[in-house]
């Protein structure tokens, strides 16, 4: 068996990223951009009026009180095509361009004014509540950098720099392939010795919250027949996942059938609970996990390994769940030789840091206290036995996925 961060290397050491498309920036949100974003404007164009006032020169507010001549007004969207003279004013309101001549801004509040005259009752420095052209960027800067995961403050920022359309890499597609007699799809007849298959959906469901494309191959019966039929619509994808089948039974079918289509194995166990039967390897050219049957395992191996891989495959760094630090609210026994990841639930809070609690029952089976957990805790081979109180590590089962 290998290390739970020796698999992970050995997952990431050799995934390309896929190629680029382009789409229109209403669709970019999420997506990884692949190419730096330069803008394609000055903005703001000239400068403008951060409030509504008056537009003066500051040399007319040598002396407080001061009247000016109001010599027009500028809206947002319109412009003072006239030069202010010593002694004019122009009204002006907030996003206007400002008249040539002015250089500060009176705001409303500190002025008293008719339709002609303007009394200026507190000056104000060169520049007051002016925006410079060109204060947010300027037309030809480098707005953002790729790789990146577009955010909607990132789209707000591509729309400013008027881009229409944005180069990404494309979503990786990543095929879901079951495997097992007793599988039935939810909602189809189901006989006395059958189960539901969740694994693919819940799989599925990671892959498309991660910025991926899942596809469904359906389930493969157990025999060589049918397993080979299915997976050939896996050598149009860049990646394919198999849940269940992987282990060394005399049914599990992935290394003896998939060997004879291409499958080239890299290892086929892990030093972790659950999922210690996870295989790696490239079949037909593309990377492939062999996910290990049980919902549990294959959810807890999709955060360690798959979602990174996914990260790879879209250009980003791959990403690590993130950990944080929190007290048991519970003794716990020493741990065996595997790295153990258990389902627990935040109880409370003491000194800043969260209260876990672990399920009683941890069989990787179950998908209700999988629903209901909180977190997962993290234990070290060999780790020593713990009194309540102890500090241990937490990944926060949040969604898509957490950050880095």
């Amino acid at each position: 068996m290998i290390s739970v961060d020796e698999a992970r290397t050995k997952i990431l050491k050799d995934i390309l990223p896929v190629g680029t498309e382009v789409v229109a920036l209403s669709a970019a949100a999420g997506r990884v951009m692949a190419e730096d974003a330069l803008s394609r404007r000055t903005q703001p164009p000239a400068d403008m009026s951060a409030m509504d006032g008056f537009a003066v020169k500051t040399g007319d507010l040598k002396s407080i009180p001061m009247d000016l001549k109001i010599i027009g007004e500028v809206p947002a969207g319109g412009a003072y095509d006239k030069e202010v003279k010593a002694g004019e004013a122009v009204r002006i309101f907030t996003g206007a361009p400002l008249p040539q001549g002015t250089d500060t801004i009176i705001i409303q509040e500190d002025t008293d004014f008719s339709n002609e005259t303007v009394t200026v009752k507190e000056g104000a420095a060169k520049g007051t509540y002016v925006r410079p052209a060109g204060l947010d960027f300027r037309q030809g800067d480098v707005g953002l950098t790729a790789p990146r995961i577009l955010s909607p403050r990132d789209i707000g920022l591509l729309a400013a720099m008027n881009i229409p359309w944005v180069t990404v890499r494309r979503k990786p597609k990543i095929a879901l392939l079951s495997t097992g007699d007793e599988l039935v799809r939810p909602g189809e007849p189901i006989g006395p010795n059958q189960i539901i298959s969740s694994n693919s959906l819940l799989v599925a469901a990671l892959i498309e919250a991660a910025g991926g494309e899942a596809i469904d191959l359906g389930i493969a019966m157990d025999n060589a027949e049918s397993l080979r039929e299915k997976v050939k619509d896996a050598k149009s994808a860049d990646m394919l996942i198999t849940l269940g089948g992987a282990s060394v039974g005399d049914h599990d079918l992935i290394q003896p059938v998939l060997g004879k289509e291409g499958l080239s194995v890299d290892f086929w166990r892990i030093a972790m609970r659950p999922g210690k039967p996870l295989m790696f390897g490239s079949f037909s050219g593309i990377p492939m996990l062999g996910m290990p049957g049980n919902p549990v395992s294959s959810m807890i191996c999709s955060y360690l390994f798959l979602i990174p891989a996914l990260d790879a495959l879209r250009g980003i760094i791959p990403r690590r769940p993130t950990r944080q630090k929190a007290l048991l609210g519970h003794a716990m026994k020493a741990n065996d030789q595997r790295e153990d990841y258990m389902r627990a639930t935040i109880t409370g809070e003491k000194d800043g840091r969260p209260v876990v609690e672990l399920f009683a029952k941890q069989d990787s089976s179950m998908l209700s206290p999988l629903s209901s957990a909180d977190c997962l805790i993290v234990r070290a081979p060999f780790a020593d036995a713990l009194q309540k109180g102890a500090e241990v590590d937490m990944i926060p089962l949040t969604q898509p996925y957490p950050a880095v």
